[in-house]
C-alpha cells in the first residue's frame, strides 16, 4: 500500500519537496502544474498515495485501546492461552450462537474470561468429555494419563485498567514472592502477549488469523495519509499554510526520531520511557484530539488541532456533513407567499430565479431552431440560455459572446437554457421530516421575488407565511426528471402510505367559502353563475336546470358544487354539527340541520361541506376522489374547487369583527352568575378544609384532594361559560361560521373571547407560591382562593386585570419553553 517511507519531519528542501519528507512527491500532486511522481496523474487524476513511517518501538492505538484490554481479560498474561476452556458446553454455545457476528463473540466470550483469576486452560481429556456424553470409549492408558493434564500455566491473573493512555496490571495474589503487585504494561509486553494468542483462541474470540490478528491492533507502522488528505492551503503572498495533520505527523517523526537516538545511545531507562510516552501521545491525538483526561494536542496560538476522528464525527464531519448532506448547485431558496389562483402542483418562481437556473437540453433535429432562438437571446434576455456545450466538450459562455447570432447549433450540443413554464422542480421546507417535506412542482414563471404555491400543499410541507422560506432544486438530467415525474409529483402525494390517508385537504378561506356556499338559503343568479363556470376548465358548456325558475331563474351553491365534482362519485359523510341521534330516528335520509352530506352520481344532494369532508381525512371526499378517479384528476378537482369557491366569496364576503364577540345581555348576566357561583363554591371547599371536614379520596392526599376539588369546580364554570357564549352566537356569525367549517378556530376560542380565560396552569397545577406563602404581593398570605392562584375570570375581549395577566404570561411562558425544548430534542 505504501509508496514510501517518511523519515525527515521537513517539507521542503532548497526550495523543491523533500524525498522521504512530509510532502514526498511521490504521495501525490502538490501543486497545479506538477505531476504525481507515483502515477503520473494531475491533480485532477491523482488520488494520492499512502506512505509509511516505522515507529522505533510499538505504541497502542488509541481506537483499538478498549478492545485490547477486554482481550487482554480473555487470555493469560504469561502463556497468551483462552482463560476459558474450549471444549467446555458454554463455549460451545457461545461460537455457536454467534457464527455470524464476531463482535458478539468476544462480548460472549470476554463475559464467560472476565471471572477468571486463574489460568487453568483444558482439564479434561477427549474420553472424560466423551464419557460425559455418555459415549463409549477404550481406554488407551498413558495416552489418556497426558490428555488430563491441564494445559494452563496455573498462574494468577492480574485485573487491567486504562489510565489515560497506559494500561496498569494489578495481581490480587503474585505467582512468586519476587513479582511486583502492581505495573505499567508497555506496548512492547501487551504485543509479545497477543503475538502468543494461536490462530485456534484468534477465532474464538472473533478474530480472523489471516486478515485480523489480535496483535495488529498495536501500531508498529504508522500509515501517512496521501497529500490529498492533507492539502496545504497557499495564502497570499506565497506563504503555505500546512493542514493540521501535516503538523501532526511531523511531531510524530520528531519523536519518534529522539527515542531512536537516546535508545541507540543508551540513554537513561526514564528518558526513554519519558521519550515513548511522547510518541505515544503524538500518534493518539494524530487519531483522536478529545480523549478524557488528556490535554489537547494545540498549535503556537492556542487552537486545538483536528484530528482524524473529528474529521469524520458529527453534524459537521464528514459522514453528515459531506456525504449525507451537502451543499449542491442549480438550487433556489427564497421566502414563500401563497396564491390561490395557482394549480395545486403548479409552483410561482420568480424571474430572477428562473434567470439565473439552467437546465441543459440537448439538441436534435426537433428543437434546433427552438434552442438556436434562446442562444440567440443570450443570458441578458429572458428566456434564454447561458451555455452552450460543443460535442468535444468545450464551453460557450453566452454572457461574454460578442456576437451571439454568429454561433450556430449543431445536433448533438447541449444548450444551457433558463429554466421555463412547466420544467419539473423538487420543492423543499426544511426540516425535511417525512417523504412530503420534497415534493415535485410544475413551474410557472411569475414576476417579483418570492415562491408562490397553492394553499393546499402548505398541510404537507408543514409551512405558512410569516417569513418561512424554501428550497427549489433544479434536476439536470432526463433520467432526475423522469424519477420526479413518475415518484415526487404531488398528485402522487395526495395519499400517504403511513396512514391510507390524504395529506392535503381545502384550508383557509376556501373552506369557510365552501361551508358558506352549500347552506340551503344560498342562490346564485344567472350572470354570477356564467361568470363562476368560466373559470372552471372542465365545464362542457351545459347548464344545469336551475331550483327557481320565476320570477327569475337561481341556482343554489349545492349545484354549483355538484358541477365542479369530477366524474362519478358516491359518498355518505355528516358535518361537523350532526346529531348523533339523528341517523337512527325517522330523519335518517332527511336531515333537518341539513348535516347529513350525500352524493350521488357526481352530485351534491344534501349536506353542508365542512372539513370532514373537504379535509385531510381517511374516507373524505378528496380520499374517493383520489382512489376512484386517479391522483390527477384529484389534484385538479382541488384547483377547481379553489378557483371556483374563492371567486364566489368575494361576491358573498366573509369579515370578522368585533361584533362578531359581543353576546347578548342574558348571556352576560348567566357567565357573571355561573363564575360567582363557582367562587363560592370553591370558598365553601376552602372553608371544610379548614375545619378538616374534607375527606381524602382513595389514593390521594388530602392537599391533592382540595386541589383536584378546586380545579373540577374552576373547569367546570370556564366549560358551563363557553357552552352558554357558544349558544349565544346566532347562525350568520362569521367567528362561529370558521369554527363550524373547521378552518381556523375552536370552540374554547369562543368561550375565552366572550366568556372566561379559565385557569392558568405551570407545570400541570395551579400558579405556585412564588413569594412567601402567596403568588404576588398584591394578595394576602396563604390565599387559596381562585384569583389568587390564576384563574382568570374575564374574557379576551372584557380585558384581563393586571395580576391575571402576568399569570396569564406565566403559562404562556411555559408553554413556548416546552416548544423550544422539544424542537431541540427531537
Amino acid at each position: 500500500m505504501s509508496v514510501c517511507e517518511i523519515l525527515y519531519p521537513e517539507i521542503n528542501e532548497n526550495g523543491k519537496p523533500k524525498l522521504g519528507g512530509l510532502m514526498d512527491p511521490r504521495q501525490g500532486v502538490i501543486d497545479r502544474r506538477s505531476r504525481c511522481q507515483t502515477c503520473a496523474g494531475t491533480i485532477a487524476d491523482c488520488p494520492g498515495h499512502f506512505g509509511h513511517l516505522e515507529l522505533s518501538k510499538p505504541v497502542y492505538h488509541v481506537g483499538f485501546l478498549p478492545k485490547v484490554l477486554k482481550v487482554l481479560r480473555c487470555v493469560c498474561f504469561y502463556c497468551s492461552r483462552l482463560l476459558v476452556n474450549k471444549n467446555s458446553t458454554k463455549v460451545e454455545a457461545a461460537l455457536a450462537k454467534t457464527k455470524y457476528s464476531c463482535r458478539k463473540r468476544l462480548t460472549t466470550i470476554y463475559d464467560l474470561c472476565k471471572v477468571k483469576r486463574i489460568c487453568e486452560g483444558i482439564e479434561k481429556s477427549p474420553e472424560q468429555l466423551a464419557v460425559d456424553r455418555g459415549e463409549l470409549v477404550e481406554e488407551n492408558g498413558e495416552d489418556s494419563q497426558q490428555a488430563k493434564a491441564p494445559t494452563g500455566c496455573g498462574r494468577y491473573q492480574p485485573s487491567y485498567k486504562r489510565v489515560g493512555l497506559e494500561v496498569i496490571a494489578e495481581w490480587k495474589k503474585t505467582n512468586e514472592e519476587m513479582q511486583e503487585k502492581k505495573m505499567t504494561l508497555s506496548a512492547e509486553r501487551v504485543l509479545e502477549i497477543l503475538k502468543g494468542i494461536s490462530d485456534e483462541d484468534a477465532i474464538t474470540l472473533g478474530f480472523h488469523p489471516k486478515y485480523s490478528r489480535p496483535d495488529w491492533m498495536i501500531i508498529q507502522v504508522l500509515p501517512v495519509p496521501p497529500l490529498s488528505v492533507r492539502p496545504a492551503v497557499v495564502t497570499f503572498g506565497n506563504a503555505r499554510n500546512q493542514d493540521d495533520l501535516t503538523y501532526k505527523l511531523a511531531d510524530i517523526i520528531k519523536a519518534n526520531i529522539q527515542l531512536r537516538q537516546n535508545e541507540q545511545t543508551g540513554s537513561a531507562t526514564h528518558i526513554v520511557a519519558e521519550d515513548l510516552r511522547l510518541l505515544q501521545y503524538h500518534v493518539a491525538t494524530l487519531f483522536d484530539n478529545e480523549i478524557p483526561g488528556l490535554p489537547k494536542a494545540t498549535h503556537k496560538s492556542g487552537r486545538p488541532l483536528k484530528s482524524l476522528k473529528q474529521r469524520l464525527k458529527g453534524k459537521e464531519g464528514r459522514i453528515r456533513g459531506n456525504l449525507m448532506g451537502k451543499r449542491v448547485d442549480f438550487s433556489g431558496r427564497t421566502v414563500i407567499t401563497p396564491d390561490p389562483n395557482l394549480a395545486l402542483d403548479e409552483l410561482g418562481v420568480p424571474k430572477t430565479i428562473a434567470q439565473n437556473l439552467t437546465v441543459p437540453e440537448l439538441v436534435t433535429p426537433f428543437n434546433l431552431d427552438i434552442l438556436q432562438d434562446l442562444v440567440n437571446r443570450g443570458d441578458s434576455h429572458y428566456p434564454g440560455a447561458k451555455y452552450i456545450i460543443r460535442d468535444n466538450g468545450a464551453r460557450v459562455d453566452l454572457r461574454y459572446h460578442p456576437r451571439l447570432s454568429d454561433l450556430h447549433l449543431q445536433i448533438g450540443y447541449t444548450v444551457e437554457r433558463h429554466m421555463r413554464d412547466n420544467d419539473i422542480v423538487i420543492f423543499n421546507r426544511q426540516p425535511t421530516l417525512h417523504k412530503m417535506s420534497m415534493m415535485g412542482h410544475r413551474v410557472r414563471v411569475l414576476p417579483w421575488s418570492t415562491f408562490r404555491l397553492n394553499l393546499s400543499v402548505t398541510t404537507p410541507y408543514n409551512a405558512d407565511f410569516d417569513g418561512d422560506e424554501m428550497n427549489l432544486h433544479l434536476p439536470q438530467s432526463q433520467e432526475a426528471k423522469a424519477e420526479i415525474l413518475e415518484l415526487c409529483m404531488i398528485p402522487r402525494m395526495i395519499l400517504t402510505p403511513q396512514a391510507n390517508r390524504p395529506v392535503m385537504g381545502i384550508v383557509q378561506d376556501t373552506l369557510t367559502a365552501c361551508r358558506k356556499l352549500t347552506k340551503r338559503d344560498v342562490f346564485i343568479d344567472r350572470a354570477t353563475m356564467f361568470d363562476l363556470l368560466m373559470l372552471l376548465p372542465k365545464w362542457n358548456g351545459k347548464m344545469p336546470i336551475p331550483t327557481i325558475v320565476k320570477p327569475k331563474p337561481l341556482w343554489t351553491g349545492k349545484q354549483l358544487f355538484s358541477m365542479i365534482i369530477p366524474g362519478n362519485v358516491n359518498l355518505i359523510r355528516t358535518h361537523s354539527t350532526h346529531p348523533d341521534d339523528e341517523d337512527n330516528g325517522p330523519y335518517k335520509w332527511i336531515s333537518p340541520g341539513d348535516t347529513k352530506v350525500l352524493i350521488e352520481h357526481g352530485q351534491l344532494l344534501s349536506g353542508i361541506l365542512c372539513k370532514k369532508t373537504l379535509g385531510a381525512s381517511a374516507g373524505s371526499l378528496m380520499h374517493i376522489v383520489t382512489l376512484e378517479l386517479g391522483c390527477y384528476i384529484a389534484a385538479s378537482f382541488y384547483s377547481d374547487i379553489q378557483v371556483v369557491v374563492n371567486t364566489w366569496l368575494l361576491t358573498e364576503g366573509h369579515s370578522i369583527g368585533i361584533g362578531d364577540t359581543i353576546a347578548d345581555q342574558a348571556t352576560y348576566l348567566e357567565i357573571k352568575d355561573t363564575i360567582h357561583r363557582a367562587k363560592q363554591d370553591v370558598i365553601d371547599v376552602i372553608e371544610r378544609a379548614h375545619n378538616d371536614e374534607l375527606e381524602a379520596t382513595p389514593g390521594n392526599t388530602l392537599r391533592d384532594t382540595f386541589e383536584n376539588s378546586v380545579n373540577r369546580i374552576l373547569n367546570d364554570a370556564r366549560d358551563k361559560t363557553g357552552a352558554s357564549a357558544q349558544r349565544s352566537l346566532s347562525e350568520f356569525n362569521n367567528f362561529k361560521a370558521m369554527v363550524v367549517a373547521g378552518s381556523k378556530g375552536s370552540k374554547i376560542n369562543i368561550s375565552q373571547v366572550i366568556a372566561c380565560v379559565g385557569q392558568q396552569n405551570v407545570e400541570g397545577k395551579r400558579i405556585p407560591f412564588g413569594f412567601r406563602h402567596r403568588t404576588l404581593p398584591h394578595f394576602i398570605k396563604d390565599d387559596y382562593g381562585p384569583e389568587s392562584r390564576g384563574f382568570v375570570e374575564n374574557s379576551y375581549l372584557a380585558g384581563l386585570t393586571p395580576s391575571e395577566f402576568f399569570f396569564h404570561t406565566m403559562g404562556g411562558r411555559e408553554g413556548l419553553i416546552d416548544t423550544a425544548v422539544k424542537t431541540a430534542e427531537t
